[in-house]
């Protein structure tokens, strides 16, 4: 589907949908759980879609309950299986494009005996889980890809039977994969981890939120570098409300940096552990004014809203994004309507993601006239202060955080932009692309 959006004027107030990375553990922590939880105002997209099929393949009931008028998803009830997969055929896992479904699906598949196949579409095709497979396999599991490329096809069957693996984390969603499955394994197992590599650290203090909060058991130095995991503890059942998702809050935040027009946002939580908040300081550092306050909501309680705006000229600067990849579309493009050199750096797991988003940006903000020196593990964007080419259409490879990036900067470009793909882009945020009033064209 190609996207076609004009350059005009975005302002005003935008709610937040909820965290895909919070809704998807969600998803699994209760589904390892025994009893019943609920699970407030989930994110309703198709990547949270990919979980929740997949959760209920390996034996969880999930449940959907949605407004009778509007149809929007208002929450999830899960019945639990208690540390499943029990009793379950051989089954076949389509995680469509959910890399994080992928990785924390497989490792709790292998919390039981029987074999269950995973497989998802083109680009989960081409993103390796060698490292994950090898932990896997070392804890007693079997593990291997069919193609033995590291790639879907995946088979994974247990039992978890523990050790002492190395796994090096590219992306930190192989160890929170772990830290999710391995507290259920039977009593007596201990899954000792070492961690050479790890990126995308504040993905690991979301994962152990969780487990503080259960009072689940693990031990690890402050630098993460190990990690000691006993097995024979449970999941309990729990009620409560997702999050705002800050990896999609930097698209219409970029937008409004882009356009210099004020855009609050509402449904964030400035005290989450999501590390893609950093997104706010980066625009705060290049020029704009974001302001929190905290405001009456429903019911006497509270929320925080945030307002984005800008008053002079963006600037460019030097950000490491090794914590954060995920904003490396969103801050590159941004930097492309800023004065002087914006350095993107310490994101090589940026280029294996659903695309190589280093490479991509590149070759698509060429075509609105700005240039970039791609780097080993990162980029630097020569931006040209809002002055590029003409009209443009861009290829996302159907990533969604590339049409997403480029539905904002279309706002403020010489011409309208045209984006392949664009239907992707509620693989996180179903409507974003109509908030933006784009027209789509075939």
């Amino acid at each position: 589907m190609r996207a076609r959006i004009s350059p005009h004027t975005f302002s005003g107030t935008v709610r937040i949908p909820a965290s895909k990375s919070h809704t998807i553990r969600q998803l699994i922590i209760a589904s390892l759980a025994g009893g019943v939880s609920e699970i407030i105002h989930p994110l309703d997209s198709l990547d949270t879609q990919s979980c929740a099929a997949a959760c209920r393949i390996l034996g969880a009931t999930v449940t959907e309950h949605r407004d009778p008028d509007t149809q929007a998803l208002v929450s999830y009830t899960v019945e639990g299986n208690n540390g499943f997969p029990k009793g379950v055929r051989h089954r076949l896992i389509d995680v469509g494009n959910s890399g994080t479904t992928l990785y924390l699906v497989m490792a709790a598949a292998g919390l039981g005996n029987e074999p269950f196949e995973f497989t998802g579409d083109e680009q989960i095709q081409r993103r390796s889980a060698a490292p994950l497979l090898e932990a896997l396999a070392g804890l007693g599991m079997r593990a291997e890809s069919l193609k033995d490329n590291g790639c879907v096809p995946i088979v994974i069957q247990g039992p978890w039977k523990g050790g002492q693996v190395s796994l090096p984390c590219p992306t930190s969603q192989y160890l929170s994969a772990l830290l999710l499955a391995a507290p259920t394994a039977p009593a007596g197992t201990i899954t000792d981890v070492a961690i050479p590599l790890l990126n995308e650290r504040p993905y690991i203090e979301m994962t152990l939120s969780y487990l503080k909060n259960q009072g689940i058991p693990w031990e690890s130095p402050p630098d993460f570098s190990r990690f000691i995991i006993p097995g024979g503890a449970s999941w309990k059942p729990f009620s409560g409300s997702v999050p705002g998702d800050f990896s999609s809050a930097a698209f219409p935040a970029c937008a409004a940096a882009i356009s210099g027009n004020p855009v609050t946002l509402l449904g964030l939580d400035p005290h989450d552990v999501q590390g893609d908040k950093f997104f706010l300081e980066m625009l705060a550092a290049m020029g704009c004014t974001v302001n929190w306050e905290q405001v009456p909501a429903s019911a006497g309680s509270a929320e925080y809203r945030v307002t984005v705006s800008r008053g002079g000229p963006l600037r460019g600067g030097s950000f490491d994004l090794n914590a954060t990849p995920d904003l490396l579309p969103a801050a590159a493009v941004t930097a492309a309507f800023a004065e002087g050199d914006t350095a993107l750096v310490n994101a090589a797991h940026a280029r294996i993601k659903e695309t190589d988003r280093i490479a991509v940006m590149a070759e698509e903000l060429a075509k609105l006239g700005v240039s970039c020196t791609e780097l080993p593990d990162g980029l630097i964007v020569h931006g040209k202060a809002g002055s590029g080419s003409g009209s443009a259409v861009i290829d996302s490879c159907g990533d969604h955080r590339i049409v997403m990036a480029f539905a904002a900067a279309a706002l403020s470009a010489q011409a309208p932009i045209e984006i392949d793909g664009a239907e992707s882009a509620a693989v996180t945020y179903p409507g974003f692309l109509e908030l933006l009033q784009a027209d789509f064209v075939s």
